[in-house]
């Protein structure tokens, strides 16, 4: 499963997370808060610099626990429907297994924001798109972008805590506009 949206479902299952950044980080502390077994596989030789800082610790003790198993340097071979297959460091390692959660990243789909008429734009930072940075509207009148996508590729500045508060600002703006007529 490459979405994760709920842990209850998965409690007393051996559960593998692939990935170890913000999405595979936060959806194995709430695997293991319901009480599923937890296996981490991470390509990575060690956390990722982009989780953010007042998630990691809470990770690290649940690592350090021993609740939830953490494999650095793994890289995942196979897949079956009881076991999952990964190789560390050369060796070849299988273990019992439930559910496969792939948090593997999410890429937004600039293709389709450009099909649309939407401007996105390029730099030494990454893609993303070209919207008033107040009011989250875009080069389209009355096309708003909210939440993380407004970010593009730096997952580092817009997380879902503080992209939540971005519909305050497209709201007041609709409102707004609502206030002194558009023009035609």
């Amino acid at each position: 499963m490459h979405y994760f949206k709920e842990p209850h479902p998965y409690f007393d299952q051996d559960v593998v997370v692939i990935g170890g950044k913000n999405s595979a980080v936060d959806a194995a502390i709430e695997l293991e808060k319901a009480g599923a077994r937890v296996t981490v596989i991470y390509r990575g030789a060690d956390y990722s610099p982009s989780i953010k800082p007042w998630i990691l610790p809470n990770f690290e003790s649940l690592v350090r626990r021993g609740n939830v198993k953490m494999h650095f340097n793994s890289v995942v071979t196979q897949i079956t429907d009881s076991h999952v297959t990964f190789e560390k460091e050369g060796e070849r390692i299988t273990i019992p297994n439930d559910y496969v959660f792939a948090m593997i990243g999410y890429h937004p789909d600039y293709e389709f924001l450009k099909s649309i008429g939407i401007e996105v734009h390029t730099n030494d930072f990454g893609t993303a798109p070209v919207y008033h940075h107040d009011t989250y509207e875009t080069n389209i009148e009355n096309c708003y972008i909210a939440g993380v996508i407004a970010a593009g590729n730096d997952a580092n500045t817009i997380f879902i805590e503080n992209g939540k508060y971005h519909g305050d600002a497209i709201a007041q703006d609709i409102l707004t506009k609502k206030q002194s007529p558009l023009e035609s």
